[in-house]
């Protein structure tokens, strides 16, 4: 009887070892898929909580609140209240009216802390502090003379001690922050003295020195990038869209096309820093365009978008059926009449598509900028377009690596909140993508 069975034929309905032997293969290929997604998940999981737990601290910042007397015999001695005399006192100035509004709101607040002298007291005032105040002053000479109630910046290792980075015990190795002035910020933030608010100045702020981390903001970058990315869309979508629809629709097939078509090809391969090189080379040292200027990153970012711009551009191009050129031809239509009146207008989301994502890229690009000179120390925002775009500038990208080589721990905070701002830029990018794709995309 099992010898029967054995020699019995397979079937539908009687499933031979063959058969079996596939299936379990199937069964195994898709559990290997499934694992690589779910690694791939875990990957990005681990990630976004290494980013989003370093640098979502960014976001907010230790602020102190005093009232404070802007002492006219100090600020402004010829009591003209005339701006050209106040721009004459320098940041030291206010310095000393703001230790000394701190020192006294310390005492009407009856904090007492043992071995705190005036010196550790003025310590947890943010170098940046005396800056902001007389900005204030500056902008409103009629509040010398006045006491007004103001918000400034703490130093950074109070900072960070409220945001748990700096303890007691990493205190005690730290030349830069005392156990008494740790002692002072409890004190201070049980009487509403000291706060975490919302920072949005990391948001507007330009960058800052070494040696006052709390005020280092991303704006000139955020500008820089814009900046950037308006060369790269008014160059490289035009562009690349007109040298696709040449190479696709009009250029005859021969060896030139086809070397073309390869060297494309090859220039989408080609490593991002090769184009820092050549922007060095042709726009800095030959065309003499300025340094870390938003133009000479734009030129170099719209040389490496080039080719993936033209690539996506030919594939929606080669999407769209061959029947809509005949239809269109067969009716009289000339041939750039049924490419731009019906090819084109379907090979739009594609385009469009290929457009974004390529802007995407340029966003993230950071070697070849590095390589024009943006990783310079830039203070000052560029001016409105077009003589902003000639306006030394940084970028995001660059901005985070500068953060990261510095010695701060403050700063690695301040990268890590830099590269959500980035992801977040590149979320809305790839989200408009398919969006577009969406909206506009014709099922054949």
């Amino acid at each position: 009887m099992s010898d029967q069975a054995a020699a019995r034929p397979t079937s539908l309905l009687n499933r031979g070892d063959h058969t079996a032997r596939r299936h379990a293969a199937e069964a195994r290929f898709r559990a290997c898929g499934l694992g690589a997604i779910l690694i791939g998940l875990a990957a990005l999981a681990m990630l976004l909580t290494s980013v989003l737990g370093s640098g979502l601290g960014a976001f907010r910042q230790t602020y102190i609140h005093l009232p404070i007397h802007l002492d006219a015999a100090a600020l402004d001695k010829s009591g003209d209240r005339d701006p050209e005399v106040l721009k004459k006192v320098t940041t030291i100035g206010y310095r000393k009216v703001i230790d000394a509004a701190l020192v006294e709101a310390v005492a009407q607040a009856g904090i007492v802390i043992p071995g705190l002298t005036e010196d550790d007291s003025a310590g947890i005032i943010s170098r940046e502090a005396p800056a902001q105040v007389r900005d204030m002053a500056l902008s409103d000479p009629d509040l010398i003379g006045e006491t007004i109630q103001v918000r400034i910046l703490a130093d950074g290792r109070i900072d960070g001690y409220l945001k748990g980075r700096v303890s007691a015990e990493s205190a005690a190795r730290d030349s830069n922050v005392s156990l008494a002035q740790l002692q002072l910020a409890d004190a201070m933030v049980e009487r509403g003295l000291l706060s975490l608010d919302f920072n949005a100045a990391f948001l507007t702020a330009p960058d800052a020195s070494d040696q006052r981390p709390e005020a280092a903001g991303l704006g000139v970058a955020i500008l820089g990038s814009a900046y950037m990315m308006l060369i790269v869309l008014a160059l490289a979508l035009p562009i690349g869209v007109a040298a696709s629809i040449y190479l696709e629709e009009f250029a005859p097939k021969n060896r030139l096309t086809d070397l073309i078509e390869v060297n494309v090809a090859n220039l989408a391969a080609v490593p991002s820093i090769v184009f820092g090189i050549l922007g060095l080379a042709i726009f800095i040292n030959f065309a003499g365009l300025p340094q870390s200027a938003p133009v000479v990153g734009g030129l170099v970012l719209t040389l490496m978008t080039l080719p993936t711009i033209i690539i996506a551009t030919r594939a929606s191009l080669k999407a769209v059926p061959p029947s809509i050129r005949e239809a269109a031809l067969g009716l009289g239509a000339s041939r750039m009449q049924a490419v731009f009146h019906h090819v084109l207008p379907l090979a739009a989301p594609g385009i469009l598509t290929g457009a974004i994502l390529g802007l995407a890229q340029a966003l993230g690009e950071t070697a070849p900028l590095l390589l024009i000179g943006m990783v310079a120390f830039v203070r000052e925002y560029p001016g409105a377009p077009p003589e902003g775009f000639f306006d030394p500038a940084s970028a995001l990208p660059v901005q985070i690596f500068n953060w990261t080589q510095r010695a701060d721990p403050a700063f690695v905070e301040r990268a890590s909140g830099a590269i959500i701002v980035l992801l977040a830029f590149l979320l809305v990018m790839n989200a408009a993508a398919i969006l577009l794709r969406r909206r506009f995309e014709r099922r054949w």
